[in-house]
């Protein structure tokens, strides 16, 4: 009698185990963890607004890249300035938002290895006589401020030189483009040939300078010293190893990336 019992309960107990770690398997992948992620969500075809939900590039790769590295995301926009100051704070967990990588900007934030490759470019009306970015001196530039393009114009003309005109965003600087109140936009290559691609009535045309505007990449900002860092790196070249970056880059660019330079950097 005493063996039976001694069974029984042995039994009892081995089941309410066996219940008790399905239970906690099933809790442990339904319930990841949520990170925020901050954006300024006017850069198309990086990151911008469709029906109120926030879309483009950036936003796919970010979320496969939260898939692998086993979190869910919840992306928001806040503007361009707002993003580094979440991050600094670390009231953000990163920021994606075409930011390029730069020396200035690791003094004060982290990067993940790179995962996109880009450069500046010129936006001007067909006709124009700008062929170059020399030929931008004397010339209203518009540029998107605190960006790469206001960086590279100032090099070239000065960081104080009035015509340089400063925007909150790229949309901002186009516009201005438009309304005849500057001669040229300077910003990154893939936002500037996909708004000529997509606005032909405007009548815009991009010039491209090697000798003046070099590589650029960009990086999901995170605050200093972020624990993250290391998931998403690893994150961030699994999903350039496996594929599934150069389906997400086909889709918005329409060609493939340059992936081998993309690990080179890394």
């Amino acid at each position: 009698m005493k063996k039976i019992k001694l069974v029984s309960t042995l039994m009892v107990v081995g089941l309410l185990l066996l219940l008790s770690a399905c239970g906690t398997s099933k809790t442990g992948s339904s319930e990841k963890k949520t990170l925020r992620v901050v954006t300024d969500a006017a850069y198309a075809p990086f990151e911008y607004q469709e029906k109120g939900k926030v879309v483009g590039f950036d936003v796919d790769f970010v979320n496969a890249v939260a898939k692998e590295a086993g979190y869910n995301v919840n992306i928001e926009h806040v503007g361009w300035d707002p993003i580094f100051v979440e991050i600094e704070k670390k009231t953000a967990d990163f920021a994606v938002s075409a930011i390029t990588i730069t020396p200035e900007r690791q003094q004060s934030y982290d990067f993940t290895v790179p995962y996109f490759l880009s450069k500046n470019e010129i936006l001007v009306p067909k006709g124009s006589s700008i062929k170059s970015a020399k030929d931008l001196e004397g010339k209203k530039v518009a540029v998107q401020n605190g960006t790469t393009g206001q960086e590279v114009v100032e090099k070239l003309f000065g960081k104080n030189n009035p015509n340089i005109k400063k925007f909150k965003n790229n949309n901002l600087a186009i516009l201005e483009l438009k309304n005849g109140g500057a001669d040229a936009v300077v910003a990154d290559n893939t936002v500037i040939e996909t708004y000529v691609k997509n606005n032909p009535k405007d009548n815009f045309e991009f010039i491209e300078d090697d000798t003046a505007f070099s590589k650029e990449f960009y990086g999901l900002l995170l605050p200093k010293d972020s624990k993250l860092k290391p998931e998403l790196d690893k994150a961030v070249k699994t999903v350039i190893e496996n594929g599934t970056y150069a389906k997400i880059y086909k889709k918005w660019f329409g060609v493939e990336p340059d992936t081998q330079t993309l690990k080179d950097q890394q």
